[in-house]
C-alpha cells in the first residue's frame, strides 16, 4: 500500500506554488521534491525565506547523468541538497535537465562562448543568488556535466581548463579519454 508523504515543506510549498507541477519522492526517509527548471529560483528563494522553513544552507549541489539508466525519461539532473539549520531539516530539490545538441566528446564550446553557444536544453538559472555557496558547486557541475548556469557570476572551468572541450563525467565521454593525455605538453627540467 503506498504511503503518504509527509515533510514541514510540503504544504507551505504547494500553497506558495499552486500553478507549479512539483512532484515528490522519497527513498531512505529523504524527501525529495522534483522542481520545474524555469522555478527553480524561485522555490529556492521562498525556501530560504518562509520563516517557518529557514532553508538557510545549500550543503550539496550535484549533478547526474541519467544515459542508460533503466526507466530514466531525462538525461540530466541537478540536486540541491538543503538543511534548515534551526529547524534541523533537510530537503532535496531536483530539476531534470535533457539536451537539444551532441552530448559526446569534443564538442564544448569554450568558457567564454558557453552562454551563447551552450546547449539551450542545459541551461538552468543560478541559485547563487540564494545561497551564496553555490558558486563553485555550480562551477564544477558546469565543468564536470556542462550544465549551465545562467546568472552566474564567474561562471568557468574549476577542474579543466577552458578550451578542454568535453564534460568528463558524462556517460558518453571515453573511459580512457579522447587524448588528453597524449596531446598534453610535457613540460621537462631543461624546458622549464
Amino acid at each position: 500500500m503506498p504511503r503518504t508523504i509527509t515533510h514541514p515543506a510540503l504544504q507551505p510549498l504547494k500553497a506558495r506554488f499552486p500553478d507549479v507541477k512539483l512532484q515528490v519522492g522519497e527513498f531512505r526517509d529523504m524527501v525529495t521534491v522534483v522542481v520545474p527548471r524555469e522555478s527553480i529560483r524561485a522555490v529556492a528563494q521562498f525556501l530560504r525565506d518562509e520563516p517557518s522553513l529557514r532553508y538557510d544552507m545549500l550543503a550539496e549541489l550535484n549533478g547526474v547523468d541519467y544515459l542508460g539508466y533503466p526507466g530514466a525519461t531525462h538525461r540530466f539532473a541537478v540536486n540541491y541538497g538543503l538543511t534548515s539549520v534551526p529547524n534541523n531539516n533537510r530537503l532535496w530539490l531536483k530539476v531534470f535537465l535533457d539536451p537539444t545538441m551532441e552530448t559526446g566528446p569534443r564538442t564544448a564550446p569554450t568558457d567564454e562562448e558557453v552562454m551563447e553557444k551552450g546547449d539551450p536544453g542545459l541551461k538552468i538559472e543560478s541559485v547563487t543568488g540564494v545561497w551564496p555557496g553555490a558558486e563553485w558547486m555550480e562551477r564544477e557541475v558546469y565543468d564536470m556535466y556542462g550544465i549551465i548556469f545562467t546568472g552566474h557570476p564567474d561562471l568557468r572551468r574549476i577542474l579543466t581548463w577552458s578550451e578542454f572541450g568535453s564534460y568528463p563525467l558524462r556517460k558518453d565521454y571515453p573511459l580512457r579519454g579522447v587524448g588528453e593525455r597524449e596531446d598534453y605538453k610535457i613540460v621537462t627540467r631543461e624546458g622549464a
